[in-house]
């Protein structure tokens, strides 16, 4: 199954891109579950348009009694960036409670939107590698150009890798490895197209374990689920 552009051109205004990438992270979640081990699951999450609710207090009965401990003024108050959108597939070990051992990212409009957003969202992706889960990021918005395989690199490493720099749709697998000497972060990158095929990424898990991640599979199947207009049907 080729793959399409869901959030510029025919197909965009037909269909909703946040329906597909929730339904994606579902069927991933599907197809990794259906392999992993024993005391191993997958769960999806698809979030989007994260707002914080402000709530308004007037003279009346919506005031808290007096009695009830109010906090000071805030000793200083910064301008902050919550990451936009969410859609991930995590997957946990289950050792007398869930241990984060891998995610899978789905990369939104708004992750790559301004340099605030992406910073966030690179900055949650590299929580993950430090506690040591494996990492898979899948890029295929089309609508915004920023390169956060750069941006994931500078966040881990200090600088860029020239390793897919100027690729803007892509998948990258991330895998750090913990050794007597010191700690490497090991990179698989894959450069994606539209038209094109999508690949298997080496999905690493916390502890060593790895399976494979068949991406062209589970877009297949979302896209046939979903009865996603192709060549010009539906």
């Amino acid at each position: 199954m080729p793959l399409l552009d869901h959030f510029q051109g025919l197909l965009s205004t037909r269909r909703s891109w946040t329906a597909f990438h929730g339904a994606w992270a579902t069927y991933i979640a599907e197809d990794l579950n259906e392999r992993l081990g024993p005391g191993y699951y997958a769960e999806p999450l698809a979030q989007f348009n994260i707002e914080i609710d402000v709530a308004t207090w007037e003279e009346g009965g919506s005031q808290l009694p007096a009695s009830v401990w109010q906090p000071p003024a805030p000793h200083l108050t910064l301008p902050f960036t919550l990451v936009p959108d969410i859609v991930e597939v995590m997957i946990y070990r289950n050792e007398g409670g869930p241990i984060l051992a891998g995610a899978v990212e789905l990369v939104s409009p708004g992750n790559k939107d301004r340099p605030a957003s992406r910073e966030a969202f690179v900055s949650k992706c590299a929580t993950y590698l430090y506690q040591g889960a494996g990492l898979v990021l899948i890029d295929i918005v089309t609508s915004r150009s920023a390169n956060l395989h750069g941006a994931m690199l500078e966040q881990v490493s200090g600088g860029a890798n020239e390793n897919g720099v100027g690729a803007s749709l892509f998948a990258g697998a991330y895998h750090p490895v913990a050794n007597e000497a010191q700690t490497n972060l090991e990179i698989w990158f894959e450069p994606l197209a539209l038209g094109q095929n999508l690949p298997t990424m080496p999905l690493w898990l916390r502890g060593g374990q790895h399976l494979p991640l068949d991406l062209e599979t589970t877009y297949q199947r979302t896209v046939q689920k979903l009865k996603l207009p192709v060549n010009g049907t539906q």
